[in-house]
């Protein structure tokens, strides 16, 4: 399994010969700006929530490849206003097959409103399963006992979870949630891109060592298999 980390929530997945892009601020995330979104070809883009910091791209990404943009029903009913037609509206505890694998939403605890502050629904998390691997990425969430159920669900390879505080889960929150989902192996998002959510790294990857887990911080732009 490939991952590639474009900066703040915004990674992407080869799996089933399919590229499937997270949560899409690469443009106007200033630590992302080496990144050329016209370069991207995803053939899914998948948000979490609403928030501008996590779907400020999806629009000219879309437009510019055709891909499918999975998400709530109130953000592709807003998409589709946007002129975005390509888009498989989901919700909580939902599943679907798609051509890469299996996308599960499961619960989020966070907020959802939109770039024109409409209303974008429930925020979710999803479970990845496919032939390459699992993975669990968590969206923009705080600690939540709902995290035991995951491994009912999948036998995890990677779990994607926020480690910024202040607006989700802090670096010992997400430990614990590593602990939640049985997952030793987690690669940290939503951290460094504004004043309120910086965090020491070496001090975090050092954290999750201590309670025997590997935490993985690539570098915008940089590859990783897992």
């Amino acid at each position: 399994m490939q991952i590639t980390y474009y900066g703040h929530s915004c990674f992407s997945v080869q799996l089933g010969g399919k590229m499937i892009l997270f949560d899409p601020f690469i443009h106007y995330n200033e630590l992302a700006k080496h990144i050329n979104i016209s370069t991207l070809h995803p053939d899914y883009i998948l948000l979490s929530h609403g928030h501008e910091d996590h779907i400020a791209d999806a629009i000219t990404i879309a437009q510019q490849t055709g891909c499918k943009v999975v998400a709530s029903w109130e953000i592709v009913r807003w998409l589709n206003l946007q002129g975005i037609q390509n888009t498989h509206p989901m919700n909580t505890g939902g599943k679907w097959n798609f051509d890469f694998g299996t996308v599960k939403c499961v619960v989020a605890h966070h907020s959802s409103g939109l770039p024109d502050g409409s209303y974008g629904g429930n925020p979710m998390g999803f479970v990845i399963t496919a032939a390459e691997g699992n993975l669990y990425y968590s969206g923009d969430t705080a600690l939540t006992l709902d995290m035991q159920l995951i491994p009912k669900w999948a036998n995890l390879q990677v779990a994607i979870l926020p480690i910024g505080d202040n607006f989700t889960m802090d670096v010992a929150d997400a430990i614990e949630a590593s602990n939640f989902v049985q997952c030793a192996t987690v690669l940290g998002v939503h951290y460094d891109t504004f004043g309120f959510i910086k965090v020491d790294k070496e001090q975090a990857v050092a954290a999750f060592a201590d309670a025997g887990k590997t935490l993985l911080l690539p570098a915008i732009g940089q590859a990783i298999s897992i």
